[in-house]
């Protein structure tokens, strides 16, 4: 029998995040999840009234094609997984990860060969701008060593974080957008030397309530490009091309950032120079999901942290542009929590979030314990 917490996340994701109508094609990217989620989503895309596309897909065979990666083969395989992708209306994406490092010791000229066709032509191209579209990752052993939990009860925490309420979190967001779309100035304070500020005159905010993230819960925006002055410190580790990344710190000027170190400096400032835009940045967001309490290098659970913030050196969304383009996109995350040192988010001169918790009288709805 199939876990019955498999058919409720399946229906979330076909239902409420993908919203599949009669007719309408779903493309499943299953990277090393079980085959009972997949044919859970298959079964509910169907019932739908919609057409039910898999692609099974695996993080070791991955890290054997980026290997043999010579360019003209990414180019052949965008090609094929373009046209796929153009056919579908819907996407989930969903992705075990059995090693987390499994890519690190793939050279970084290799990677940018695949971000620089296949993600960017498939999935920048077409499946974020043209899909309704959701990702998630599945729980595995890794993962959950990486909390620093049992298997067993990161399930259980796995399950409780992805099939909350949504539609209540939705609703309990729409002052935050508000007064983020609103505002012209944010000021962000926090451990150690953190002491930045930044405009968002004029660039939407845009809520994340379930419907292309699952986790979700954040509500972002984009810094105006040349505006970010000052440092942010970085007090959650972050993986990228297969390297852990603790102690991030970065210096702005005039929106650039001028100076970047890091446990890997020498591999943080290599994706920083990827291109111009990989140094500015391209999205500002809040973080409140009341499951979501502490990292664990997976950034789509921890930009969700209940009282976090991130921020994104690399290209800015469509919905909040403030012009940047890059083929990278980072999310770094803060803790603002009392056990991650505190910290404060200004809007136009007034406080509205202290050590994690809301204090502005429109937006305690976003506290932990208003969601939960």
């Amino acid at each position: 029998m199939t876990d019955p917490r498999i058919l409720k996340l399946a229906d979330l994701l076909v239902n409420y995040s993908c919203a599949v109508k009669p007719g309408e094609a779903l493309l499943l990217e299953a990277i090393d999840v079980p085959h009972p989620f997949t044919k859970a989503v298959v079964a509910a895309v169907a019932a739908a009234g919609g057409k039910p596309m898999v692609m099974l897909r695996s993080n070791e065979v991955h890290r054997a094609l980026l290997l043999a990666g010579d360019g003209g083969q990414w180019d052949l395989i965008a090609d094929v997984e373009r046209r796929q992708m153009e056919l579908a209306q819907c996407y989930i994406g969903a992705r075990g990860n059995p090693n987390v490092s499994e890519t690190s010791d793939v050279p970084a000229g290799q990677q940018k060969l695949y971000e620089e066709t296949v993600w960017k032509r498939v999935h920048h191209e077409v499946r974020i701008k043209k899909t309704r579209w959701c990702v998630l990752r599945w729980p595995t052993p890794s993962m959950a060593q990486m909390a620093e939990m049992s298997t067993e009860a990161f399930e259980d925490f796995f399950f409780d974080v992805c099939t909350l309420d949504y539609r209540k979190m939705s609703r309990a967001m729409e002052p935050l957008t508000a007064r983020l779309t609103a505002a012209e100035t944010v000021r962000l304070k926090g451990p150690g030397d953190t002491d930045l500020s930044f405009s968002v005159k004029g660039i939407p905010a845009v809520p994340c309530d379930g419907r292309v993230n699952i986790p979700d819960g954040e509500v972002f925006t984009a810094p105006v490009r040349d505006s970010v002055n000052g440092v942010i410190h970085f007090n959650c580790p972050t993986i990228y091309r297969g390297t852990t990344h603790t102690d991030v710190r970065l210096t702005f000027r005039d929106g650039k950032i001028v100076e970047a170190t890091s446990s890997a400096t020498d591999k943080l400032n290599e994706v920083l120079d990827t291109d111009t835009g990989s140094r500015y940045v391209g999205e500002f967001a809040i973080g409140f999901n009341p499951y979501c309490t502490k990292p664990m290098k997976d950034i789509l659970f921890d930009e969700k942290i209940a009282g976090s913030i991130h921020f994104t050196p690399g290209a800015c969304y469509d919905e909040a542009s403030n012009g940047n383009q890059s083929k990278i996109h980072w999310d770094l995350v803060m803790r603002q929590d009392p056990a991650a040192g505190g910290g404060e988010v200004w809007l136009d001169g007034k406080l509205v979030r202290k050590d994690g918790i809301f204090v502005d009288a429109e937006l305690v709805g976003l506290n932990p314990e208003n969601l939960k």
